[in-house]
C-alpha cells in the first residue's frame, strides 16, 4: 500500500560560531528535543552545508526553514515568509554566505523538477553577528519558542501534528554533535574577559604585535615558519 503522506522537512540553517547566525540550527535542535513527529517528518541540522542539501530539498513535499535573516527590521524581530517569496528573502540581504548557497539550492531543486509544494521561512533579525565563538543573544534566543509555535501551527493547518515529549531528550540524543549542543557549547567557551572574541585591543594595540612591513617580509616569515629555503626552490 502506497504511503500518501507528504514528506516534510524541518530544516535549521546557519553558523553556530557567529552568535545569532546560529538561530536556525538552535531552533531545530530545541524542537527535536522537545517535540516528536510522525515518521514522514524529518528534522535536519543543515548548518552551512549549502549545495549539499539539494537532495534533501528535492525529497521534501513541505519545507519549513528556520534561519537568521536580515530583513532590515528591528533586532530580534521574527518574520514569516511563504512560497515563492522565500528565495528572494534568502538572498537579498545576506547575513552570511550560507544564504546565497541555500538560495542556489532552491533554484537547483526547481531546475531539477523537484521543488517543495509548500515552503515556509521563519526568520529572525539578528542582534549580533560579530561575536566569533559567541552564542545567541537573549532577545534572539527568546524567539525560539515563538518560532517553533509558528511552525507547529503552520504544519497543523496542513494535517501535520507534533506532540510534546513527556520529558526533553537528553543532550546525547540531540540532533547535532554533542560538543555543539547549546549547553556544552556555552559551558565550554572561555570567559569573554579571558578570550575576547571581538578582537582583543590589548593585543592589537600592543607594541609587541605588528603586521609584516612588506610583501617580501611576509614571504620571509612564511618561509621561516615552513623551514623553507627559497633559494632551493626551482620554478
Amino acid at each position: 500500500m502506497t504511503d500518501l503522506r507528504p514528506n516534510v522537512l524541518i530544516l535549521g540553517i546557519g553558523n553556530l560560531l557567529w552568535a545569532d547566525e546560529g538561530f536556525g540550527v538552535r531552533a531545530v535542535e530545541h524542537l527535536h528535543r522537545h517535540w516528536a513527529f510522525p515518521p514522514n517528518v524529518r528534522l535536519l541540522d543543515g548548518g552551512t552545508q549549502g549545495i549539499y542539501l539539494v537532495q534533501d530539498i528535492r525529497d521534501a513535499d513541505m519545507l519549513v526553514v528556520f534561519d537568521a535573516v536580515d530583513y532590515g527590521l528591528p533586532p530580534a524581530t521574527m518574520k514569516l515568509v511563504e512560497g515563492e517569496e522565500v528565495p528572494r528573502f534568502m538572498g537579498a540581504k545576506k547575513v552570511s554566505l550560507h544564504q546565497t548557497g541555500f538560495q542556489e539550492v532552491l533554484a537547483m531543486a526547481e531546475m531539477m523538477g523537484d521543488y517543495p509544494a509548500e515552503l515556509l521561512l521563519i526568520g529572525v533579525q539578528p542582534v549580533e553577528l560579530e561575536d566569533f565563538g559567541g552564542s545567541l543573544r537573549p532577545a534572539v534566543r527568546d524567539q525560539i519558542e515563538p518560532a517553533i509555535a509558528e511552525a507547529l501551527d503552520w504544519l497543523a493547518q496542513r494535517g501535520i501534528h507534533g506532540h510534546r515529549r513527556p520529558a526533553p531528550l537528553p543532550p546525547e540524543q540531540g540532533i547535532g554533535s554533542l560538543e555543539m549542543l547549546i549547553e556544552h557549547y556555552e559551558a565550554q567557551r572561555p570567559d569573554p574577559d579571558a578570550a575576547p572574541r571581538l578582537g582583543d585591543a590589548r593585543v592589537l594595540s600592543s607594541d609587541q604585535w605588528a603586521g609584516p612591513a612588506s610583501a617580501q617580509a611576509h614571504e620571509a616569515q612564511i618561509d621561516a615558519l615552513l623551514g623553507r629555503d627559497r633559494r632551493s626552490v626551482s620554478l
